[in-house]
């Protein structure tokens, strides 16, 4: 029998009735919550709520990292038929406000005296009618979310368990604003049905077994770690909740998850420290040789098998094992989502000895419409859609989806709405194709397709992905819109590069001037050079302009969940990449932006 809500996903969770559900580290230790303890701590938020008045339709925001009372918050809200509207951490208070004004929030509930003085400053945009947070913060204007917690019943409570299982597939569950890589949020409804059907689907085929553990540290504002957070509870598995980017390492060592779910950054981050530690002699020749036998016994690993080859076994201990253990040393499903991989550093990984899932799906699809799994799995794709997906491909190779996970609407955008769907087909926005096997792979963004002015369509995300898996590289954004030529502008991985320029003797007082620096701009036009062999002559990169910048949400260069905005980056460096377009050399130049 189908599950049509989140709330029967959370009766599963507490019927299960484990004593370690999730995993919180409020001090020097972890510690456990039980299902009978996740169950009072969101009966007593509900019942806290029903008392103000808020219930079914009223929507209720949740500002914080992620910890368990995002999800307590999250399943107090479905428990009444309150609409759940997530809000980034990071986000300014003039991007908080506009997201409680537009939503008609009602409550909100805060992590922290900061996010708290952040719904303060916005409370001329949005005035909240109750404030709950979640920190034991002195303060006199806000419920403390634990007191709520504390006094919810020690036994299920009936009332409020069958009016729960009266909310049904229909009812609308959350509002979910887009990061926008344009700088457009819309908010994204999704019912009840919508999520209910995308978790039941989006794991089959992997094998959950018991005692399995996974760190829940990607923003739980996103649809995807969301998801992916009710989808391990609902299969047994733990959750440890890391609320910051860089506790992560930490985490992963203490924990020791066996499930490990990131975006690709993550995955390059990984990679690059692991080229950074492998630098000297004998270090660095190990490590290519276990490279190249990894390599050769690739195709095992993508099989899902273990290869037996004593070789294999030496390069294993030497090294792969040491590059795993930065994961926690016990992971046995790698899955990576919320951006494009790139087939590059899926091999690299392979060659490590792991097999890296990769999925698709955005916010309006609930958001999983293809994933690889263990049974069915095919580098360079992004697996088979679920088995309650329909895709197919439109005659302008734009990726199409129907089904019971596709969102109803944007919130009060019934224009945009009608623009979103093509004869009952979601249109993704994404370029892709399926193969004969039925696996799906896409190419890049519609909107991103840079149209040269000579008429030739070039796909930047292929041709970033790939330079990406250079280590020197922290980001890079093909430009060439409307442009006589493609180029490309770069932002350095620095820790990498400045220990290359420390031992090739080269001084620098600053990233500026380290990327002004003749020798270093040389380096990376070889970088770019050597990819140029693999493209076509329509598609090589002309020109090469470095910054001194490293990318970030805080400064708008990247969404929240760590993609490029395009447009805000070509608007920030406008002034060089308009000057590189203006020179007639033919060579590649070097430019850079202070930082």
């Amino acid at each position: 029998m189908s599950v049509v809500s989140l709330n029967e996903i959370l009766f599963a969770i507490v019927e299960r009735n484990r004593e370690r559900v999730m995993l919180h580290k409020p001090g020097a230790h972890w510690l456990p919550i039980s299902a009978k303890e996740l169950y009072r701590n969101v009966a007593g938020v509900s019942r806290a709520m029903m008392s103000w008045g808020i219930g079914k339709g009223d929507r209720v925001a949740i500002l914080a990292e992620n910890r368990p009372e995002w999800t307590i918050a999250d399943f107090a809200c479905q428990l009444l038929g309150i609409v759940s509207v997530p809000i980034y951490a990071t986000l300014t208070a003039e991007q908080t406000g506009f997201i409680l004004q537009d939503s008609g929030a009602r409550a909100v509930f805060v992590s922290s005296e900061q996010q708290l003085r952040k719904i303060e400053a916005a409370k001329v945009q949005a005035p909240m009618e109750k404030v709950v947070v979640m920190d034991p913060v002195e303060t006199a204007h806000a419920n403390h979310m634990e007191r709520l917690m504390l006094a919810g019943p020690n036994q299920r409570d009936r009332d409020l368990d069958a009016a729960a299982l009266k909310i049904g597939a229909e009812d609308l569950a959350t509002i979910i604003y887009t990061s926008g890589t344009t700088g457009v949020s819309k908010g994204v409804k999704l019912t009840h049905g919508n999520l209910a059907s995308n978790i039941e689907f989006s794991l089959k085929g992997f094998d959950i077994g018991e005692d399995e553990l996974s760190v829940s540290f990607l923003p739980l504002s996103h649809v995807t770690a969301r998801h992916v957070d009710f989808a391990l509870l609902y299969n047994g598995v733990t959750l440890a909740y890391c609320p910051f980017l860089d506790q992560l390492p930490k985490a992963l060592r203490e924990v020791k998850p066996t499930i490990f779910v990131a975006v690709p950054r993550v995955y390059e981050k990984i990679h690059a420290q692991a080229d950074i530690k492998a630098k000297g002699f004998p270090k660095e020749f190990i490590f290519r040789l276990a490279l190249s036998i990894g390599g050769s016994q690739r195709s095992k690993i993508l099989s899902g098998e273990t290869p037996s080859s004593p070789a294999w076994a030496l390069a294993n201990k030497l090294v792969y094992e040491k590059i795993r253990e930065g994961m926690g040393g016990r992971v046995k499903v790698f899955i990576s989502g919320g951006a494009p991989l790139g087939r590059e550093l899926a091999e690299w990984y392979a060659r490590v000895g792991v097999r890296i899932h990769e999925g698709y799906g955005l916010t309006e699809t609930s958001p999983v419409i293809a994933v690889n799994t263990p049974r069915n799995h095919r580098i360079g794709t992004v697996g088979k859609p679920l088995g309650n997906v329909q895709v197919r491909i439109a005659d302008d190779g734009e990726i199409l989806v129907r089904g019971p996970s596709v969102f109803k609407g944007y919130w009060k955008r019934p224009e945009e709405t009608e623009n979103a769907f093509l004869d009952g087909w979601f249109k993704t926005g994404d370029i892709g194709n399926l193969d004969a096997d039925g696996y799906l792979s896409v190419t890049d963004r519609k909107k991103d397709l840079i149209k040269t002015s000579g008429g030739k369509f070039i796909a930047p995300q292929p041709i970033e992905n790939s330079l990406k898996h250079n280590a020197l590289i922290g980001e890079a954004v093909v430009l060439g819109d409307k442009r006589k030529f493609p180029a490309v502008l770069i932002s350095p991985y620095f820790p990498l590069l400045e220990d290359w320029a420390l031992t090739n003797q080269i001084s620098f007082s600053s990233r500026a001037d380290l990327v002004a620096n003749p020798k270093v701009q040389a380096l990376y036009e070889g970088i770019v050079e050597d990819l140029n062999q693999n493209l076509a002559r329509f598609e090589k990169l002309k020109k090469v302009i470095l910054i001194a910048e490293v990318f970030s949400a805080e400064q708008g260069t990247l969404t929240p969940t760590m993609k490029l905005r395009r447009r805000a980056i070509e608007e920030r460096y406008r002034g060089i990449i308009d000057d590189m377009y203006t020179q007639t050399e033919s060579v590649s130049v070097g430019g850079h932006i202070s930082g």
